[in-house]
């Protein structure tokens, strides 16, 4: 579905990615993980279009998106929820979702994908017509995913989506993710919580220094020495990624 082949990016004259290669199969799960600053937000930037790659190639669905606009790359079913819960806050959540769907050329299509994330998230039909700036943590990353979803996606890349959320939220946006997964969709994540990810994941990947160090199963990972020793070391269920 996406393969990144020797990916070079940055920002300005700073080089983040030197070379990066991984790929995601269609309807599978794929968990991202690595430090601070080693390239993982990067990645997905320069695969949504949102920064330019300097060399190296992206492949989704066949077709090369190397520094596509990132309309055009909506249009071809990849899209990525960034970090940071990013709404419009003097908007609906309905009218938020609404703007998700602007590459549907349907008001039918448009009303089924409603449907559908209202069935994920119920809690968002509930509030549908409150202003997102009323929203809490946890439903403002459900109204990120529910916006990714409007879009009728083929694979969402999601940045963190976890982050500064309680545990019973957390459980219940992986179950969702779960449930993406199962209807069909490929789904790329980055996060912080690296236990869940990879009991999530099928496959996953360490990125350090722009470049991927270690690669596999995601049941594997959970016991190799480089893996434990920087993530889950401790006994802890969460490390920062």
């Amino acid at each position: 579905m996406l393969k990144i082949d020797g990916l070079v990016s940055g920002y300005g004259s700073v080089q983040i990615l030197n070379g990066a290669n991984m790929k995601v199969d269609a309807q599978s799960i794929v968990a991202l993980l690595g430090g601070n600053g080693t390239g993982k937000s990067t990645i997905l930037k320069a695969c949504s279009g949102l920064i330019r790659s300097w060399s190296g190639s992206i492949n989704f669905d066949g077709e090369d998106i190397h520094n596509n606009p990132p309309h055009k790359i909506v249009e071809r079913g990849l899209v990525q929820v960034t970090q940071g819960k990013d709404v419009f806050p003097a908007m609906s959540v309905i009218e938020n979702l609404r703007l998700g769907g602007f590459v549907l050329n349907s008001k039918q299509k448009l009303k089924d994908n409603l449907e559908k994330v209202f069935d994920y998230f119920p809690r968002l039909n509930e509030r549908k017509n409150q202003l997102a700036a009323t929203l809490s943590g946890g439903e403002l990353q459900m109204l990120c995913i529910g916006r990714g979803l409007m879009s009728n996606p083929k694979m969402i890349m999601l940045d963190e989506p976890s982050a500064a959320l309680a545990p019973q939220i957390v459980l219940d946006i992986f179950k969702n993710i779960n449930r993406i997964r199962k209807d069909g969709l490929t789904v790329l994540v980055v996060e912080q919580n690296v236990r869940m990810a990879l009991l999530l994941a099928d496959y996953g990947y360490v990125i350090k220094d722009g470049v991927i160090k270690v690669e596999g199963e995601s049941k594997k990972l959970m016991y190799d020495d480089t893996v434990k020793d920087s993530y889950l070391g401790g006994g802890g269920t969460t490390a920062n990624v």
